[in-house]
């Protein structure tokens, strides 16, 4: 069995407690292995250690604003991607009025997080209305369609060669975060019913990334009955329970939704600060020292960013450290109010990811120099 290299000792000022009581004057940042499961150590710097005044490299943070994808396509594989790898790809998709034709991934299972709209889904296992902040997982070769009410646009996360599964929340149970009690699933209702019958549809499959498309001489989403324990589900953010502590900053890792092969979806959701006077009330400074982070702003005030707008993604790969906006470091021991109201979407992923073709503009070029810190801002004092 394998074991970690663990060497647990103090050297110099540091903290006891991580992400509490740091020594005056002092910036704290974690280096861990597996994310924030792993063996960690704490530094404690007496400069902000985004600090940069120059970067040069391909390595760096990006930000992409997504608002500026023009144009709706009727199949989500017409959407772009934004961000790939060999396990995971992200599309940004506004939605037309109707599908035409209804959707097929052989790849892997598809997460639709609906940033904005609402509207009927409609899939082998029946019909799901959706709205604004509504998770849905189609597991794989699902067939679907959308008929939007109102103009919709989503974000498409597909767990290439795997399939979602809830995690494991520990010591907490099952129920934490939200009880699966919550998971609706489609019902073969009367909207359902009515959607069937003769006429031409077409079916588009993707696998291995290419394209195929079957028609049928009527609907085949023509279901009478079903069983089991497979099939869509749906989940709104507004029905999360966060976990939070009143003393301790948690990690995101607290906040994980989903888990797939080689990465995980991670939510953030309104909470109240932490209360004690000591803990840290913004993300602390950490490595990438394994996975590359994506976040996707979805609604509300994001605290630890600034010029940071919904609709917006910000990229961190593997390889620098991060945390709070320099602005948002006035606020690490003192918050301006008393509870977050954002939410956000949060993919980690184990191996490095690729951008895909965003058209000019998308990509905010000086994301890299917002991070510049001042000397000795607020929070040092």
């Amino acid at each position: 069995m394998r074991k970690w290299i663990q060497v647990p000792r103090v050297e110099g000022r540091a903290s006891r407690q991580a992400h509490a009581d740091l020594p005056p004057g002092t910036f704290e940042r974690e280096l861990g292995k597996e994310g924030f499961f792993g063996p960690a150590s704490h530094m404690y710097h007496a400069h902000p250690p985004t600090g940069w005044t120059d970067w040069e490299g391909p390595l760096r943070p990006r930000a992409f604003d997504l608002n500026r994808i023009e144009g709706a396509v009727d199949s989500p594989w017409d959407a772009p991607v934004f961000l790939r790898n060999q396990a995971v790809e992200m599309r940004f998709w506004r939605v037309p009025e109707r599908m035409k034709d209804l959707a097929r991934n052989a790849d892997g299972d598809q997460l639709l997080f609906v940033h904005e709209g609402a509207g009927d889904l409609y899939c082998d296992y029946g019909h799901l209305a959706y709205r604004k902040g509504d998770y849905i997982v189609l597991p794989r070769s699902t067939m679907w369609r959308l008929e939007p009410s109102e103009p919709t646009v989503g974000l498409l996360i597909e767990a290439t060669g795997s399939s979602y599964q809830l995690p494991d929340k520990g010591l907490v149970g099952p129920h934490a975060i939200f009880d699966p009690a919550m998971l609706d699933t489609p019902a073969i209702d009367e909207a359902f019913k009515a959607q069937q019958g003769a006429g031409t549809w077409k079916v588009r499959v993707k696998r291995l990334g290419a394209i195929s498309t079957v028609t049928y001489p009527f609907n085949p989403l023509d279901a009478v009955g079903w069983k089991g324990d497979l099939a869509p589900v749906r989940i709104n953010v507004a029905d999360f329970r966060p976990l939070m502590s009143h003393r301790y900053h948690l990690p995101p890792s607290a906040h994980t939704t989903f888990v797939a092969g080689r990465f995980v979806v991670c939510t953030f959701c309104p909470r109240p600060f932490e209360e004690d006077e000591g803990a840290l009330k913004v993300p602390f400074f950490h490595n990438n020292d394994d996975y590359d982070e994506v976040l996707f702003y979805h609604a509300g005030d994001f605290f630890s960013r600034d010029h940071i707008e919904a609709g917006m993604v910000t990229f961190h790969p593997c390889g620098f450290t991060h945390g709070p906006h320099p602005k948002a470091l006035g606020a690490a021991f003192k918050p301006r109010k008393k509870a977050t109201d954002e939410y956000a979407v949060m993919i980690d992923a184990r191996d490095p990811l690729e951008v895909g073709d965003l058209a000019e503009g998308v990509e905010w070029t000086g994301y890299v120099d917002s991070w510049r810190s001042p000397a000795k801002p607020e929070a040092a004092e």
